[in-house]
């Protein structure tokens, strides 16, 4: 047997559970992410999360299919402007160096 001197259980207010719970259903994140980022396991987590479901009648599916199709067109968004982004910050340091070799040289 196992030596248990050291386990305890960690207790959660209902608060704590509620706000858990919405960093996934508000924010569109995996429990699987929230879970580790807030040190809890997944299936806790899920429970938290199908239980604030229950209360707030929001199906367990999660979002609805045009707010599903505004979610994916913001990813996309999102990920194009960070690539936007990566390629001007290359090219300003392209320039800057550029430029600072120009008038060394001088």
């Amino acid at each position: 047997m196992g030596n248990t001197v050291g386990m305890h259980r960690r207790k959660f207010t209902p608060d704590y559970r509620r706000e858990a719970a919405h960093l996934v259903i508000d924010t569109g994140r995996t429990i699987a992410e929230v879970a580790r980022e807030i040190g809890v396991g997944e299936a806790l987590l899920g429970r938290w999360v199908g239980q604030e479901r229950a209360v707030c009648g929001q199906p367990s599916g999660g979002l609805a299919e045009s707010e599903r199709a505004e979610l994916e067109r913001l990813r996309a968004e999102v990920l194009q402007l960070r690539m936007d982004n990566e390629f001007l910050g290359k090219a300003a340091a392209f320039f800057a160096s550029r430029t600072s070799g120009r008038n060394a040289s001088r």
